[in-house]
């Protein structure tokens, strides 16, 4: 299909037909701040439509086709404007949050200006001074900044039509990964037509079902779930702001509650949170059962935060076959595979000792067991799990390196011509070719995808494969002060010849700061490591909350932790002796 053919129905054509056919109708609704009591930020279609066209009118009159634009928005109905706006004027948006307080926040959002050659910079007046004061670097490139809610709204009238192609650039999603090396996915606009057809097929989703959400549109998971896939069907948004979410998360199902919500997405731990921080006056105030498809992804998906969240909201008419467990990454738009709406989640007990080895080898309920969760069936794409090492196709049962072929693959990173050779030109020994690399780990069993953790961040201790969420869980669990907290496992180098040793850097809650508790803490930690793992005691480090780094997703960037903890930028509450 070439630039503008009549057979592509993309975003840009979707939404010019809803603003025909559904102008009144709620494209999104905003919720600023813990104002979950009053009257939303409401934007329709027509209003959508008119505002993008605006934007992209003055786009147009000083940007080339394909040209990058960063979005720096908090999120809002100006950041959803301004991003399509771009898709609306032929170019490519660039989603990045706007840096808080921290220094390498404001690093990261310079490096991804320089990377991906921005010519523009779309705001709003009120973050206008810092924008630029965060981007004014000797290496960042010359930008021309707007404010778009001082926009004029008479500009739409000159908007003319780029005539955009399946293939053009949709827009980059740079990566959530390691801070120091930011790569920008190229997402064209066919991907995301793709993959979104794939996710309302696989998940049963339509027009006349609602969303919710607060993961960031920064993020692919709050990107394509939340905003692109509602507005792509024509339907109702319900958005706000994950900092509204972690301060109060009775806020988000209260949301869906009350604006009669059936699809709803988050990272494992937001289910996890609600467990712990809803009270039972709160619970009884929810009625959760329109709530048909709670999608649970970005991280292993855990089965027993799935069966304690159901458990615990089950007085307010959520059911357990609600959970949709998924799996997707940037580099395949979104989803690969997900849990069907209304079917329950897929569960194994496999044998641990297997498990080490590569290999789900199932167990009856009374023998020694792991329980893993099923993250779906496999949506509309070429799936196969291959041993990372030989190259070659494994079969149901084994756990290899999970490669994925298909029409929602995007076209490589951005300016990493070899970077995209490698990871996204895979070939099997068989010589069959044209696969993405994940880097994820995973199974396939009786039609069902399971993903084990992460090539580079398995733990091999003593010629044992040791995944490291799982020793993260057994931690978190050995004391109240660890209760709600984030840890990190990862090994390191041991003496010579010693091989690898494991370290767990460990959040405690407030208050837990007396140097005897410490001490007794991290001494129980090395104890029942010790014995539960059946190998060295891992090196204990206890930090204040906060300290463990994670991803916008939620996932433990265990990669950054080890190289905080070698440099020694840790700063530790207590720490156990290092070895030379």
């Amino acid at each position: 299909m070439r630039a503008g053919s009549p057979e592509f129905e993309g975003m840009v054509v979707r939404l010019r037909r809803h603003a025909d056919e559904l102008p009144d109708r709620d494209a999104v609704l905003f919720f600023r701040g813990a104002a979950q009591d009053h009257a939303p930020e409401r934007l329709d279609y027509a209003g959508l439509d008119r505002a993008a066209r605006s934007t992209a009118a003055w786009l147009q009159s000083r940007c080339r086709p394909g040209d990058r634009v960063l979005l720096l928005h908090p999120q809002g109905l100006d950041l959803v404007k301004s991003f399509v706006a771009c898709l609306y004027a032929g170019l490519a948006p660039v989603v990045v949050p706007v840096p808080g307080g921290h220094a390498h926040q404001a690093e990261r959002t310079a490096r991804i200006a320089v990377d991906c050659a921005a010519s523009v910079v779309l705001t709003d007046s009120v973050s206008l001074p810092d924008v630029q004061a965060w981007l004014d670097l000797p290496v960042t490139p010359a930008l021309e900044y707007a404010v778009t809610d001082e926009g004029d709204l008479a500009l739409a009238e000159n908007w003319t039509d780029p005539g955009v192609g399946p293939d053009d650039v949709a827009f980059l999603q740079y990566t959530s990964g390691s801070t120091s090396d930011p790569r920008g996915v190229i997402v064209s606009h066919a991907n995301i037509a793709h993959n979104i057809g794939e996710l309302t097929e696989a998940l049963g989703w339509d027009a006349d079902m609602r969303f919710c959400g607060w993961v960031p549109m920064f993020h692919d998971m709050g990107l394509i779930l939340t905003v692109l896939s509602p507005l792509y069907l024509g339907t109702t948004t319900v958005l706000m702001t994950a900092t509204s979410f972690l301060k109060r998360p009775s806020m988000w199902l209260q949301l869906i509650d009350r604006y009669d919500v059936q699809i709803s997405c988050a990272p494992n731990f937001a289910y996890d949170l609600c467990v712990r921080r809803l009270t039972d006056e709160q619970i009884a105030g929810l009625d959760l059962s329109r709530w048909v498809c709670a999608a649970n992804g970005a991280e292993p998906v855990d089965a027993a935060t799935m069966e304690r969240f159901a458990r615990r909201f089950a007085p307010a008419g959520f059911r357990y076959e609600s959970f949709a467990p998924a799996y997707g990454l940037a580099e395949t738009t979104l989803l690969v595979s997900g849990t069907p709406t209304g079917r329950a989640p897929v569960l194994r007990q496999v044998d641990p000792a297997a498990l080490e080895k590569h290999r789900m080898v199932p167990v009856g309920e009374e023998e020694d067991s792991v329980t893993l969760a099923g993250s779906g069936q496999v949506a509309g794409m070429d799936v196969r799990i291959v041993d990372p090492g030989s190259l070659d196709e494994l079969t149901d049962g084994y756990i290899g390196e999970v490669w994925v072929r298909g029409p929602s693959i995007t076209q490589g990173y951005w300016q990493r011509p070899e970077a995209t050779e490698r990871l996204f030109r895979a070939t099997t020994t068989d010589d069959d070719g044209g696969f993405l690399r994940t880097g994820d780990l995973g199974a396939l069993l009786d039609g069902e995808l399971f993903i084990t953790g992460r090539i580079k961040e398995m733990l091999i201790i003593r010629g044992r494969n040791l995944y490291p969420h799982d020793i993260e869980r057994e931690v978190g669990a050995l004391d109240p002060a660890f209760e709600g907290r984030t840890g990190s496992a990862f090994s390191i180098p041991g003496p010579a010849g010693q091989g690898e040793e494991i370290v767990v850097v460990q959040e405690i809650r407030a208050g837990q700061t007396d140097p005897g508790r410490l001490s007794g803490l991290a001494a129980h930690v090395k104890d029942t490591m010790g014995r539960s793992l059946g190998v060295k005691a891992p090196h204990v480090v206890l930090v204040r909350p906060g300290q463990v780094r994670r991803t916008t997703s939620g996932k433990i960037q265990r990669s950054l932790m080890r190289e905080l903890y070698l440099s020694d930028q840790l700063t530790p509450l207590y720490a156990t002796e290092r070895q030379a």
